[in-house]
């Protein structure tokens, strides 16, 4: 009896272990441009209901961190609303290792996609990929964990 529960409790604890090994997205992270190669923001991710958001907590790359810029090219409700605490990535649910089935807004340009996101590299790191479609026509962005 004491081995089956130990047994069990062994269990138990690897399958936890094992999820958080793949990294929640919640957190702060700082984007990386994927075609610039630069730091461009930090983006706080969190969950809500069940479903996982991101909002920009500061531009990297504005002198006064973006406090100041609206976001000029947005559409509906977001139209010149100021970037900081902007919600950029909205209602991602867990599917497996990766996030899905939720959007990620581009405020450069006001596009919104689909999106996917996967917590690699022990969570340091994460994928997102935004895309038209399919996830075959879109770019991807590795962010990187804000210590």
């Amino acid at each position: 009896m004491k081995r089956t529960i130990l047994i069990v409790a062994m269990m138990l604890l690897c399958s936890v272990s094992l999820a958080l090994a793949g990294g929640s997205p919640v957190g702060k992270w700082k984007t990386i441009d994927d075609e610039t190669k630069k730091a461009k923001s930090i983006v706080e991710v969190y969950e809500t209901g069940g479903k996982i958001y991101g909002r920009i907590l500061q531009l990297l790359q504005e002198k006064d961190g973006g406090a100041s810029k609206l976001c000029t090219k947005c559409a509906g409700s977001d139209l010149n609303k100021p970037m900081i605490g902007l919600v950029i990535v909205k209602g991602l649910q867990a599917d497996g290792d990766e996030y899905t089935g939720g959007t990620i807004m581009d405020p450069n340009n006001g596009k919104v996609y689909k999106c996917n996101m996967e917590v690699v590299e022990g969570g340091d790191k994460m994928k997102v990929r935004g895309f038209l479609g399919v996830s075959l026509l879109g770019r991807t962005q590795v962010w990187h964990k804000v210590k």
